[in-house]
Parts: C-alpha cells; sequence; structure tokens
C-alpha cells in the first residue's frame, strides 16, 4: 500500500541507496529495466539506456534524489512496489540463479527496512504533530482562561474603587454570572417568584445552590443571614446556600451558623483569591462545604485552605 505524500519528511540517503541496489539486482539486462520504467515517461526522457545497466540504474535514482520535491511521492511508490517484489523470473533463467536471487532478496529487504524506517518516522512525526497541535489548543485555552480571569479581576478592582455603591451592587451580579460561567458553574440570572426573590443559582457537582450576593460598606449582619436561611431552607431539606458577601460577615453571623448550617460563605478575599489564579472556585466551593459537613460551620476562609 503507497504511503501518504511525505514531502515534509526527506528519504534517507540509504533508502536511495538501497533502492538503486535492489534495481540493479532485480533487473539482469537493463531492457528490463527500462520496460519497467515505462511507467514513469517524466524520467524516462532524460535517461541514457545505451550505458550499462548499473549506470542507468543509477541514473534513475539520481533523478529521483537530486528533485526531491517532485519526485518524493513518486519515489516512494516505487520504493513500495520494489519492495513488496518476492519473485523474480528474469533471474531464474541465469545461471546462477540461486546467488543471483539470494542477492535480490537481500537487496529488497534492506530496501523494506530503509522503508519502514521511513515510515516510523513519517508517523511518529505526524503524532509529534498532532500531539503539538493539540498543546497548543490547550495552551491557548489556558491562555484565553488566564486572560478572561485577569480581566474579571480588573473589574473587580475597579467595582471596589467605584464611588456609587449602588451602581458597584448592581454590577456585581452580571459580573458574578460571568465569573461562574468561566468555572462551567451553569449560573442562573436572578429570577423572581411570587413572593421572594432569588438572586442567582449555580450547579457544582451535582449540587444546585442558591446564591445571594451584598456589596455593602459594612459586613453583612446575622439578620440578612437568618432571611437567607429561610430561603434555603423553603427549598427543602437537600437545598444548599452560598451567601457572598464582599465585605465579609460579622461575628455574630459567623458564629450564629458555626455549628449548624445550610450554606456556605464567601467574602472579598476568597473571591480575590480565586481572580487571583491562587485556588479554582470550584475546588474553593468544595472545600468550603466539606468544612461545612465536617464542622457545621458556614465559614471557611480561602486563607486557612490555601494554609493546610
Amino acid at each position: 500500500m503507497a504511503p501518504e505524500p511525505m514531502h515534509a519528511k526527506p528519504i534517507s540517503p540509504a533508502a536511495y541507496g538501497a533502492l538503486e541496489a535492489s534495481l540493479k539486482g532485480i533487473f539482469w539486462y537493463k531492457g528490463d529495466l527500462r520496460r519497467w520504467s515505462k511507467g514513469h515517461p517524466e524520467l524516462l526522457a532524460e535517461i541514457d539506456f545505451s550505458r550499462y545497466k548499473w549506470q542507468t540504474a543509477e541514473e534513475f535514482v539520481d533523478r529521483l534524489q537530486a528533485d526531491e520535491l517532485r519526485y518524493g511521492d513518486l519515489t516512494l511508490r516505487l520504493m513500495v512496489e520494489v519492495s513488496e517484489m518476492t519473485s523474480f523470473p528474469k533471474l531464474r533463467q541465469q545461471e546462477d540463479s540461486d546467488k543471483l536471487i539470494a542477492e535480490a532478496q537481500e537487496a529488497v529487504a534492506a530496501l523494506k527496512g530503509c522503508l519502514d524506517r521511513h515510515q516510523g518516522l513519517v508517523a511518529e512525526e505526524a503524532r509529534f504533530t498532532t500531539e503539538l497541535a493539540a498543546h497548543r489548543s490547550a495552551t491557548e485555552e489556558r491562555r484565553s482562561f488566564a486572560e478572561q480571569l485577569s480581566t474579571l479581576k480588573d473589574e473587580f478592582l475597579q467595582l471596589e474603587k467605584e464611588p456609587n455603591r449602588q451602581k458597584a451592587g448592581l454590577e456585581f451580579e452580571p459580573f458574578l454570572n460571568r465569573l461562574f460561567r468561566l468555572f462551567d458553574l451553569d449560573p442562573r440570572i436572578s429570577y423572581n417568584l411570587s413572593y421572594e426573590q432569588i438572586d442567582d443559582s449555580i450547579t457544582y457537582d451535582t449540587d444546585v445552590y442558591i446564591v445571594e450576593a451584598k456589596w455593602l460598606k459594612d459586613p453583612v449582619e446575622v439578620h440578612y443571614v437568618g432571611s437567607f436561611v429561610e430561603k434555603v431552607r423553603h427549598k427543602g431539606k437537600n437545598a444548599l446556600g452560598l451567601y457572598i458577601s464582599v465585605r465579609g460577615f460579622t461575628h455574630g453571623a459567623k458564629a450564629r451558623y458555626s455549628e449548624g448550617t445550610c450554606f456556605i460563605t464567601m467574602e472579598g478575599v476568597d473571591l480575590f483569591a480565586v481572580l487571583d489564579g491562587r485556588v479554582t472556585l470550584d475546588e474553593l466551593l468544595s472545600r468550603k462545604k466539606r468544612h461545612a459537613n465536617d464542622t457545621g460551620s458556614c465559614y471557611y476562609p480561602a486563607s486557612l485552605m490555601m494554609s493546610e
């Protein structure tokens, strides 16, 4: 079976030498070589068949090698054709046919070995090219992810400096949704029920978190948290909550839900650790949930996680 075009991969000089040796050994008369070569008239036109067979075979291969860019595919097809020869009827007519056939078989075997090595190099190059493309794609994906995370970090810092805190609060919600989407948390933008508003929801590890986010000038007090807990518990005993407060939570709020909680908390310093690339958002959620399950406490800052 003829190999695919492989101009990009040079054919080794050893392979050309093996082809030349094979042609010299297989075709006892130069007329036989000429008849075999008739399938390639573009080469025959400039070859002098008046010389000895060995010289003709050398010239034939020299022309292939001299213009590999043009004849590379043809050369490989010829090599495959010759390497697949198993019988040599013209040689059987000679007096020392056994010796000649053995030499021809040896030359063909050498050519086949060269061809196999070439095809192996081609396959290795193709594998390398595929892996390189995958690596570049992954690098581009990582770069794109890092760029988006960096953009969100800049937005967060701008929101922090925004003098109009009401405007900052309104822009905080779409900011969080972009952050959630970046980490494949399937955010659902705030929606209204007939009796309450749910700020947001996300999905992580088969869990659905009801999200509330606040960017007040002071830490969130316990009565805000209590209202949120009622929302979460109203959804059922397996409902989970994520309360985000950029300015953190009062001691009273954290103490109230330190021994039993249906939600986890996230502060501005947690968000910044994510935006700064020190921890991933999904990993942070996972550790916060595990801490809540183990201790009953809603509060587990990223700083503790990273210091362990």
